[in-house]
């Protein structure tokens, strides 16, 4: 369960443009629709976890079995690992809230 203060952060009206801490993402991911060394974050909100076309995702992520959405996607980004054990994306998250509910926020706007 995510804490209360988090859950108000995440619906927060969106940035247009990518905040500071998205640049972490961005070294592996694009928002283009075009895979690099992670899977387009285009289009991420509502998406079955790994299923976005030419990637080769983990066993782990496949059999996630869940759509993303601000709340799953939220705690993916404070403890991969803990939230789909055995993913195989080499980061360790964001430990901090706010700045992971700015990119939940701008990937929400990601269509």
């Amino acid at each position: 369960m995510l804490p209360v203060r988090l859950l108000r952060l995440l619906r927060l009206p969106s940035p247009a443009t990518a905040p500071a801490a998205f640049a972490q993402c961005a070294a592996c991911h694009s928002v283009t629709g075009s895979n690099g060394v992670g899977p387009s974050l285009k289009g991420i909100m509502g998406r079955k976890a790994g299923s976005f076309p030419g990637f080769r995702y983990s066993r782990a992520m496949k059999t996630y079995g869940k759509s993303w959405d601000k709340t799953n996607l939220a705690a993916y980004l404070a403890n991969p690992q803990q939230a789909v054990p055995g993913n195989t994306m080499p980061f360790a998250g964001v430990p901090d809230a706010s700045q992971r509910a700015a990119i939940v926020n701008y990937l929400a706007t990601l269509k």
